[in-house]
């Protein structure tokens, strides 16, 4: 399934916030984000209307499966890239920054033969 880097962004984010917040509402995402409120609602619509979240009376925000599958392959990306970049010298800021670009547009494939590399082939 192929999703936008943006709505990618917005699960992940979720996910994040999910570990250290009892409940994740839409003003926890933008705040995370620094994104606007509004511009963070129409995007929790979207993710709502195409199952990735589920979005309570209370406005609690949680992935649902396919959403949480999603979110922990990005956040998986992320760690692994900006971790192995930091491994190689590079700055903690600027291996974070590349890793949440690089994250999106890596393939499965790519990606996979960089952990296999990483952990040493095994």
């Amino acid at each position: 399934m192929t999703m936008n880097e943006s709505a990618e962004n917005y699960l992940e984010t979720i996910l994040i916030l999910s570990k250290s917040h009892p409940v994740v509402r839409s003003v926890d995402v933008a705040n995370q984000l620094d994104f606007k409120k509004s511009s963070v609602s129409v995007a929790m619509k979207k993710l709502r209307e195409n199952n990735h979240i589920i979005v309570s009376s209370e406005g609690f925000i949680t992935l649902t499966e396919s959403g949480l599958k999603i979110a922990e392959s990005i956040y998986e990306r992320h760690e692994v890239i900006s971790t192995w970049l930091i491994d190689l010298g590079v700055t903690e800021e600027v291996a974070i920054d590349d890793a949440c670009r690089i994250e999106h547009v890596i393939s499965a494939e790519s990606f996979a033969a960089l952990k296999k590399h990483i952990r040493g082939g095994k």
